[in-house]
């Protein structure tokens, strides 16, 4: 049977061609925005009518050890997680660790309607909010009728 099949329904076409390429080259992300599985910190991206939200989740962090930065548009959220215990020596085996332990950086494509002077940033239980705000010029507003 061959490879190919020739549908009648374009969408799912392209569908199953994306699949096919993301089994061949092994997922890698399609923006900045993507990710691979198990990239750290996990993020929630969402929007309101007057901000941006992005929650990171990095437990066993300290606040002060999370570094922040917004420059030409990306969000770039980067620190190190250390071992939860240190190694006890050489007779120490480790079987399996699903814990990420080091340094890591996410970077985040921001919309164009971010503005890079009004953000709030919260680090409690574990997730790092972030709150940015959308530029006056970018928010809905009513228009009069005449």
């Amino acid at each position: 049977m061959s490879d190919f099949y020739y549908g009648t329904d374009l969408f799912s076409e392209f569908d199953r061609l994306q699949r096919r390429m993301a089994n061949l080259f092994g997922s890698y992300p399609t923006s900045l925005r993507a990710s691979h599985l198990g990239a750290f910190p996990a993020v929630n991206i969402g929007a309101t009518d007057d901000t941006i939200q992005i929650v990171a989740f990095a437990p066993g962090i300290n606040a002060e050890e999370l570094d922040v930065s917004i420059d030409k548009g990306l969000l770039t959220i980067s620190g190190e997680r250390k071992p939860a215990q240190p190694h006890s020596g050489e007779d120490e085996r480790i079987y399996a660790q699903e814990r990420f332990t080091g340094a890591f950086r996410r970077v985040i494509e921001l919309p164009e309607n971010a503005d890079p002077d009004k953000v709030q940033a919260r680090y409690e239980n574990g997730c790092l909010s972030i709150a940015i705000g959308k530029r006056e010029s970018s928010k809905p507003r009513a228009i009069t009728v005449q």
